[in-house]
């Protein structure tokens, strides 16, 4: 039973190319399975989430970091009795446009856009990736996904202006997203703000004193743990604090949540759409305990001295490769020179560059500099 501010399947606006009906799965969960079997979303493996592999195999790459949003999503989706099938392809597709390296990759790519007058946004070329990129099906370029979920892709953490965006116009810029896709950005603060935790302690980059100083909300749990298993070995008293810290963050998103709806008085999808603020949102004071995770990852973990060469690291693998294609384009793959025959071809080499991995891009620089061609990576 789908709660009525839910987005119905039967509601759905369709996809771009019309396709007849699956006999045993609806739109929705076909575009789950869709985005699973593309080529981008397997890319998501190797490429940084935070931590190269200079420190283990053991930590979150883009693709695990997905499955545990898809995870916290489809559970906080059922609670609130929303369409389960939407919500879990929409995280599945979230991070499908970053580039390799991280946050310093996406970084490096957005200021070298710039420098030609252009910009990278992993939303956007989440929804190129979709769009464009993934070559699967003889009738249509891309995965034909139905517009909730390209709707999804381009709102669940932005409200982009048509002004701005006229390319967007289609995806209903001056109305709010439904729940299923606010859901999203909140969920993956969720999940990366806990494993971040998880993974730097790991790494030794955070200290367990620094956590439970730095964190309240992680010292008040980690003292029950303490209490409650005093022989425990300090790493399991910190995987019990950091699970009740998810805990408390997805029961209060959904609490609040609730509580937003029925304070609204919305009863529809449309009504939802029309309301004049998001609707799924932590209450005030988690939301501030959100904020101080954040702000501390920040400070102590993801600006820290120790990861500084892996930055470095990326911005220049990633700038020489950008300026080597610049500067001879027809080393590009025969697949990127024809499309750089039609669009611009920074666009074309940003699409290249985005949807590389971590090794590849390393080894494709290698190949470069000593003369060897390249080969493609799609």
């Amino acid at each position: 039973m789908l709660a009525p501010y839910a987005l119905r399947v039967e509601d759905s606006r369709g996809r771009r190319y019309p396709e007849p009906p699956h006999p045993y799965r609806n739109p929705f969960q076909r575009d789950r399975d869709r985005v699973i079997y593309a080529r981008a979303f397997r890319r998501l493996e190797n490429k940084t989430q935070v931590f190269t592999r200079r420190y283990s195999d053991h930590f979150r790459t883009r693709l695990t970091h997905t499955m545990e949003v898809a995870q916290i999503s489809r559970t906080i989706a059922a609670a609130l009795d929303l369409n389960v099938d939407l919500v879990e392809a929409l995280a599945l597709v979230h991070d499908l446009g970053h580039p390799p390296f991280g946050h310093a990759g996406e970084r490096t790519l957005d200021l070298l856009m710039r420098r030609h007058g252009e910009f990278f946004d992993h939303n956007l070329q989440a929804l190129r990736t979709v769009e464009e990129m993934e070559l699967r099906y003889a009738a249509f370029r891309g995965l034909n996904l139905t517009f909730e979920v390209r709707e999804g892709i381009v709102k669940h953490s932005h409200d982009y202006r048509e002004m701005e965006h006229p390319e967007l116009a289609e995806y209903l810029l001056d109305l709010r997203p439904p729940l299923e896709a606010q859901l999203i950005d909140l969920t993956d603060e969720i999940a990366y703000s806990t494993a971040d935790l998880d993974d730097g302690f790991e790494a030794k980059l955070l200290s367990l004193d620094a956590i439970r100083a730095g964190l309240p909300v992680f010292e008040s749990f980690y003292v029950e743990a303490e209490r409650q298993y005093p022989d425990a070995p300090d790493k399991l008293k910190f995987n019990e604090a950091l699970k009740r810290v998810l805990d408390r963050f997805v029961s209060d998103l959904i609490a609040n949540t609730q509580k937003q709806v029925k304070n609204a008085g919305v009863r529809s999808v449309d009504e939802v759409r029309r309301y004049p603020r998001r609707l799924a949102a932590f209450s005030p004071q988690i939301e501030e305990e959100r904020r101080q995770a954040k702000s501390f990852l920040y400070q102590s973990l993801y600006n820290c001295k120790p990861l500084e060469p892996e930055k470095r690291m990326a911005e220049k693998v990633i700038t020489e490769v950008f300026e080597h294609f610049i500067a001879h384009p027809e080393a590009l793959p025969h697949i990127y020179q024809e499309r750089a025959a039609g669009e611009k071809l920074v666009r074309v080499l940003c699409d290249y560059i985005a949807g590389m991995t971590d090794p590849y891009i390393q080894e494709l620089r290698k190949k470069l500099i000593t003369g060897r061609k390249p080969e493609s990576v799609l």
